[in-house]
């Protein structure tokens, strides 16, 4: 009887009251038996007790966020950082981060599919599904257009086929990104600042052409507005010549056309005194016809 008696107090002791916090939902799993592994239970938020030979794994509903980096004091102790070759075979290596969650009425399935909790099934089998899209993404990329403007298009990529590869299992990826930038290896490091030095370079210079160049166009435009001006100037001082020489013999015309024989007589009266002109000499004396003079 005692022995009974302690060997119910043993089973109580083993046997444990675990609970499935709100956000959760518990896998019940099977640990002996010929349905090890096999027949799992769905559990919902609340209390239960688990037995010697089953076990309880809990999967978050809502989303996670996870960091594989080369840094050993964030996300694990070793180096997780995702590695891949670009299609002259440099080796590329990068920190990504992902953000995803599980669809709650597919845990049975995830568990089925992994047998591992959501910590074994992201550090695994989720990692390795990364890895594996930046190594069919990257090996038909250039490293340049991978480290340039092509970073968005391969994370973009990577994300599709990471998401087609687990999204029907019940890991909806919302987000896969860079925590810091690529790093490359040392002699692309250098050939890229150098094509960037030369590039600035140029720019540098093609600007100080189109600069010469617009001042240029400036100075012209400024002496042939100048040109014209004097031009201009020049045309309406002609243009008033003749506008007064033609005045000048319009009036030359009509004057001639007014002047006639009894005009001049009148003018000659008009400076008369009056006084006959004087001879001296030997000479005879002028006769002046007057019989005109009325």
């Amino acid at each position: 009887m005692k022995k009974l008696f302690f060997m119910v107090i043993v089973c109580l002791l083993i046997t444990g009251c675990s609970k499935v916090p709100a956000g959760y939902v518990g896998v019940k799993v099977n640990l002996l038996g010929s349905s090890k592994g096999v027949n799992v239970e769905e559990l919902s938020v609340g209390r239960y007790f688990i037995g010697m030979n089953e076990e309880l794994y809990l999967f978050p509903t809502f989303t996670q966020n996870y960091v594989w980096t080369k840094n050993i004091n964030e996300g694990s102790p070793i180096d997780e950082s995702i590695k891949f070759q670009t299609i002259e075979g440099m080796e590329v290596s990068c920190d990504v981060g992902i953000s995803y969650a599980i669809d709650p009425t597919k845990v049975s399935n995830i568990f089925q599919k992994y047998r591992k909790g959501i910590d074994e099934i992201t550090d695994i089998y989720l990692r390795n599904t990364v890895r594996d899209a930046f190594v069919l993404s990257g090996e038909d990329k250039e490293i340049q257009f991978v480290y340039g403007k092509g970073k968005s298009e391969l994370l973009s990529e990577v994300k599709s086929r990471v998401v087609e590869k687990v999204g029907h299992i019940g890991i909806n990826v919302d987000n896969i990104y860079l925590v810091n930038s690529f790093r490359l290896p040392p002699q692309i490091v250098k050939s890229i600042n150098a094509k960037m030095e030369a590039t600035q370079k140029a720019q540098k210079r093609e600007n100080e052409i189109r600069t010469a160049k617009a001042e240029a166009e400036k100075k012209i435009a400024e002496a042939d507005g100048k040109a014209k001006s004097k031009l201009k100037i020049a045309k309406a001082e002609a243009k008033s010549i003749l506008i007064k020489a033609e005045s000048q013999a319009k009036a030359n015309i009509i004057l001639a056309k007014s002047i006639t024989p009894e005009l001049i007589r009148y003018k000659n009266i008009e400076k008369w005194d009056g006084k006959l002109p004087r001879f001296t000499g030997s000479n005879a004396i002028p006769m002046l016809n007057l019989s005109n003079i009325k």
